[in-house]
């Protein structure tokens, strides 16, 4: 059984910081590609971030240089540090654990709620 839980979101003022984690059971996160998502309203899903389990990451042209992906192989635990917010940045974020370097699984959490906006 597969749980996500996506937590630390919340309303920030544009320039500011939030660091999201995700509580992963189920899934050993050491050895799948782990992704950050998020979707606006009105909006596609749109791929954030994402690191191999060898630990190279990627990022969204949108995000490059202000966030970072990370993961604590230990707790099991996935991390997306926010930096530099806009409001365009505005989303819900799901993490999960990808069947391939480009492919999401079926697996989602409930997501956490990012606004941006002053």
């Amino acid at each position: 059984q597969v749980q996500l839980v996506e937590s630390g979101g919340g309303l920030v003022q544009p320039g500011g910081s939030l660091r999201l984690s995700c509580a992963v059971s189920g899934i050993n996160v050491s050895i799948v590609t782990m992704g950050w998502f998020r979707q606006a309203p009105g909006k596609e899903r749109e791929l954030v971030a994402r690191i191999a389990s060898a630990g190279y990451t990627n990022y969204g042209d949108s995000v490059k240089d202000r966030f970072t992906i990370s993961r604590d192989n230990a707790k099991n635990t996935v991390y997306l540090q926010m930096n530099s917010l806009k409001p365009e940045d505005t989303a819900v974020y799901f993490c999960n654990p990808m069947g391939t370097w480009r492919t999401p699984s079926d697996y989602w959490g409930q997501g956490a709620q990012v606004a941006v906006s002053s």
